[in-house]
Formats: C-alpha cells, sequence, structure tokens
C-alpha cells in the first residue's frame, strides 16, 4: 500500500462502492460486495438451470446504481470490475473461480503477471500476441501507456489514485492534454509488445493494481476525452452499443475481432448485454423472484437480499438453489480515537472490547445469514494473510464481568458514560441497529452509551477528519484487492495521517516499528510470505486494542431460473458476469 498522500483517498470512494457492489467494485474494485471457508469461498452456489453452459442469447441485468463514468479512467475498480471487464482488458485480471482460487492474480493481456527486478521498483509486461480492438486493429503496449496515462487528467478523475503515488514522477503529472506530447518518463514501451514501469519505492503487489481499468488499453487517435465513455473502444468480449443517461442503460454485444485464445478468463456466453439501472432493490428481487419473461434470464450485480427477504425464501427449494452466497474483504468495527478521553486509556478500550456482545451485533446487522462475526481486523480469507487471534475474549454474548473489573483498574469503578458516533442510514452496517446493540452490550457492564446518529454525509466526513474524529464511533472497511496490504497500511501507517483531509488512521497511530513493517512486506513478491507477515502484522497492532471488530459481511443475491455457471470468487464476492450464460 502506499505510504503517500494521493493514495489516502481511494477509500471515501471505496466504502461508498462496496455497499454497492465491490468495484462495480462493489466490490473497488471499487473496490464492493465484497467480492468461504468451502470451494465456493462463498458458500452456496446457485443451481439455476441446468445443463452444460452454451453460447448464445440475451442476458439481463438489474442494478440499482448506473455504470456511470464508463471510461477505464474514470472507474475505480479491481480486477477489472464485473461489466466493465466484459469491454475492458486490462494487463492482468482476477482468476474466474470459485472460492479461494478468484483471489489468486493470472494474466489478461500480458503473458504473465509481470516480471520485477532485484527490488520490486521495476515491472515489466510482455503482450500476448493476437490482440486486437472492436475494429481488428491491434493492441499495442503504447495503447497501455497512453491509457494509464489520461487517467491523470483532471477531467477524467474518479480511478484508484495508486499510480499517482507509485509512478516516478506520477505526483505531478497533469496528463496526455498537458504534456505536449511529452508523455509520463516512468512507462516505457521500448516496442509495440513491451511496457515497462518504474516505481518511486518497492511495490511487491504491483500485478493486482494491474488489474484496475487504468490499464486497459485506449489508442490516442480513438480517445474523445469526456465524451470517451459513449463509446470506448473495446479490447474485451463486447463492445458498447448503447449507453443512455450516463449508464443507467446499457447494451453490449459481442466484440467480433475478440479472441477466446487469447483470452482464459472471460467464457462471453450470451450474444448480448442488456444492462438496466436506477431500479429499487426491492423491485429487483421481486423481479428475480418472479423470474417471468426476459427477467429469467437476469442476474443483479449490486443489489443484495435482506433479511425480509430471505425469511420469505425460507423453505421454498427452487428459490433458496438461486441463491449465490459470497465474501469480500471486509470488516464492520467500533472505531477508537485514543486522543479523546476516557479512550485514551488502554484498559477502557480494553473493556468495551470484552462487554462487546457480537450476537446481538449481528442479528442487528441481518442475521447470521448476512453477518459473520470478527475478532481480527483482516477477513478470515488465506490471501489476506487472516492469522486468528482474540486479545479480549468477549465469547457470543460478552463478558461484562471482565470489562467492569478493567474499568474499575481504569479508575472507573461505578462506570462511565461514552457518545458513540453513528450513520442514519439504514445499511445495517453503520446504522442505529447496531449502534443501540452497541449500546445495550455495554450496559450490562457498566457503561452508559449515549448515541450521536448523523446523516451519512455528515457522518463520514466527521469520522474521516483527524482534528475532529470522535472518540468512539462505527466504521467499515473494505480492500481494493485480496491481500492485507490494502486492510492494514491505510488505517494503521502512520505516515498516512491526513491533518486536512479525508484521514482514515482513525487511532493516528504512527509507530516507526509498524510503518517500518509494512514497508518491508511491500518489497516482498511472494504473495504467500506476504500474507503471512501481513496477519502477524494485524495481530501485533490489535494488542493495542484500538478497535473492536464486529464482522464480516457476508452477500446473498439472487439469480433467474434461466442462469447458468454462476461463478462466486473470494476476490469479489459476487456472481461474475463474464462467467455466466442463459439457457
Amino acid at each position: 500500500m502506499s505510504s503517500a498522500g494521493p493514495a489516502r483517498h481511494l477509500i471515501a470512494r471505496r466504502v461508498a462502492a462496496v455497499t454497492v457492489s465491490l468495484v462495480l467494485a462493489g466490490g473497488a474494485a471499487a473496490c464492493g460486495p465484497k467480492d468461504g471457508a468451502d470451494k465456493a469461498g462463498s458458500g452456496d452456489k446457485p443451481g439455476a438451470a441446468g445443463g452444460a453452459p452454451q453460447k448464445g442469447g440475451t442476458l439481463t441485468v438489474l442494478n440499482s446504481e448506473p455504470q456511470s463514468d464508463f471510461d477505464p479512467a474514470r472507474l475505480y475498480t479491481s480486477g477489472g470490475g464485473n461489466v466493465p471487464s466484459l469491454v475492458f482488458r486490462t494487463l492482468t485480471t482476477r482468476n474466474r473461480e470459485d472460492g479461494a482460487a478468484g483471489t489468486k492474480v493470472v494474466p489478461d493481456l500480458a503473458t504473465d503477471t509481470g516480471k520485477p527486478n532485484a527490488d520490486a521498483t521495476e515491472w515489466t509486461y510482455t503482450l500476448k500476441d493476437g490482440l486486437k480492438y472492436e475494429d481488428g486493429s491491434p493492441i499495442t503496449s503504447a495503447d497501455i501507456k497512453y491509457g494509464i496515462e489520461r487517467s491523470f487528467a483532471a477531467e477524467l478523475s474518479g480511478g484508484a489514485p495508486y499510480l499517482r503515488d507509485w509512478l516516478v514522477g506520477g505526483e505531478s503529472y497533469e496528463g496526455p492534454y498537458k504534456d505536449g506530447g511529452k508523455g509520463l518518463d516512468s512507462i516505457l514501451v521500448p516496442d509495440p509488445k513491451t511496457i515497462v514501469f518504474k516505481l518511486r519505492k518497492p511495490e511487491g503487489e504491483f500485478p493486482f493494481v494491474a488489474t484496475q481499468t487504468q490499464f486497459a488499453p485506449v489508442p490516442r487517435g480513438k480517445d474523445t476525452g469526456v465524451k470517451y465513455e459513449e463509446h470506448p473502444f473495446s479490447s474485451g468480449p463486447y463492445k458498447v452499443v448503447k449507453n443512455d443517461n450516463d449508464g443507467e442503460h446499457l447494451t453490449l454485444e459481442r466484440n467480433e475481432h475478440w479472441d477466446e485464445k487469447t483470452d482464459e478468463e472471460r467464457k462471453a456466453y450470451p450474444d448480448k448485454i442488456d444492462v438496466r439501472s436506477g431500479l429499487d432493490a426491492a423491485v429487483i428481487n421481486q423481479r428475480l423472484t418472479t423470474s417471468s419473461g426476459p427477467d429469467a434470464a437476469a442476474v443483479t450485480t449490486d443489489t443484495n437480499l435482506g433479511p425480509a427477504e430471505l425469511a420469505q425464501i425460507g423453505d421454498n427449494k427452487e428459490l433458496a438453489g438461486r441463491v449465490g452466497t459470497g465474501h469480500f474483504g471486509y470488516i464492520n468495527y467500533l472505531a477508537f480515537n485514543p486522543k479523546v478521553a476516557p479512550f485514551d486509556n488502554p484498559k477502557v478500550r480494553q473493556a468495551i472490547s470484552h462487554a462487546i456482545n457480537r450476537t446481538s451485533v449481528i442479528n442487528a446487522a441481518g442475521g447470521s445469514a448476512l453477518a459473520e462475526p470478527a475478532t481480527t481486523f483482516l477477513p478470515e480469507r488465506e490471501a489476506f494473510g487472516f492469522t486468528p487471534y482474540d486479545h479480549f475474549p468477549a465469547g457470543k454474548t460478552g463478558d461484562p464481568a471482565k470489562a467492569k473489573q478493567l474499568l474499575a483498574e481504569a479508575g472507573f469503578p461505578d462506570g462511565l458514560t461514552v457518545t458513540l458516533t453513528h450513520s442514519t442510514a439504514q445499511n445495517r452496517q453503520t446504522s442505529p441497529e447496531v449502534a443501540t446493540a452497541v449500546q445495550q452490550a455495554l450496559a450490562a457492564a457498566g457503561i452508559t452509551v449515549k448515541l450521536e446518529g448523523l446523516e451519512n454525509n455528515a457522518f463520514n466526513e466527521k469520522r474521516w477528519d483527524a482534528k475532529n474524529t470522535p472518540g468512539f464511533f462505527l466504521s467499515r472497511w473494505g480492500a481494493d484487492w485480496p491481500s492485507g496490504g490494502p486492510f492494514l497500511a491505510p488505517i494503521f501507517d502512520g505516515r498516512q495521517i491526513v491533518a486536512n483531509g479525508s484521514n482514515y488512521n482513525h487511532a493516528q497511530l504512527n509507530d516507526p516499528a509498524v510503518n517500518s513493517e509494512i514497508d518491508e512486506i511491500a518489497k516482498l513478491t511472494d504473495l504467500a510470505a506476504a500474507g503471512k507477515r501481513w496477519g502477524a502484522l494485524d495481530k501485533k497492532i490489535g494488542e493495542q486494542a484500538l478497535d473492536v471488530p464486529l464482522f464480516h459481511p457476508v452477500y446473498k443475491r439472487l439469480v433467474g431460473k434461466d442462469i447458468k455457471n454462476v461463478v462466486i470468487s473470494d476476490w469479489t464476492g459476487v456472481l461474475d458476469i463474464s462467467q455466466v450464460s442463459v439457457k
């Protein structure tokens, strides 16, 4: 993860995207649901229509959020996104398989996931043979370089900020519309099939970043600036033939020049993809439930089932067989600001940790079908470096006796009164229901909790403001790719504390040992080795009781009755649209 300024801005978008879908993300991913312990890593896999997947037909996508800013420079995605990944190929992409296997980075336009130099400050990629755009013209390394450079233009902002932070000279580059044709010196294209990136610091996880849509090729001669989103030039299996109302209605048809021999990841079964957005979540789920007409061959990439809808499905085996379950790298937690009393006292933070009733919190979050208890900051997935720990055991329903003992040791034998800040948005994550569950659990330990509910924008502004961060608040975090880095670095790297702007290091922790370990892990290109160290770092930081992990969300989504080949990875936690076929 980055240790400099621009990368800090990823999370505000990330958090918003997560509740909608992984990166479109949401996933982002952006970073959203984010994309198991079992093979599906996601639990259940919808049976839906039987038989082997076949090519043909029209797939309908019913979404709440429009696929706006359909320009690879402006999209905040991880793994190439979901719908965007049908049009934009990138140097690398996510492995399109169920569960844990889906957290792997694999080649896309490139022949491999990249060749680093000795200290991972330089990465070289070679393009595959036979890559073509929708008009049959060849895709070149210069097109990828240009596509990245245009993402630096102010008028095309919105994408992931890593390259601005990581590339040599990236922090001051303003894009190709202002550079007089000079380009960015830290991206070299010695020939039409080779591209080299020069970084200002070691980044062993660069292959993850190369999955983001900023790495999609854009031929300079086809660039129409802010209008490019209306007809982006396809490098994927589908091309855009209609884009109405800024992504509210997208129609994709086959790109006849896409060659499946160059693309091992996308199946591209349907002949046509019809994406309709701006729909109410209840309407989407009702249409998928009924599955009449075109809705029988429909899916959603951003709408979950809620507790009431799951209850209605109940023992209906046909409907239950069409529900997919997914997990994404995401944590909901209680955050402390140790600069605010009484949270400057570690024993107070420990007392609250012991007092929490995770059963009631999970019930408030929608029940065990939609949330899993957490005692670690990192998700319970190997790719993130998960290392089990529970430094302040609360059991399933809290340990008020232990909490009272710690409060007495902290100088509060008669208890204390604190304020918990939360959002008024009905999201079952930072919402009143969860805040009330925390309030009730702490009351049993002699802690009176006053609730401060803020409108969602005001809530986000306050919790990310270093000067005005509340002492105690509900929070959440989603990673931009399946690794411990995008979890721990933004939250606990002291060099990412922002005095004026969005600050995600809620505890304002600036521990030289933590900062140094983050840098050392970033040098590793062995992702398995890096994962073990991320897990060890999570466990070490957890000893300070700077937060109380509450739960990891679970995503439940319905598909139409004629949908086949549902794949749900632990990268996105949601159905991979590139794998779906229709009956």
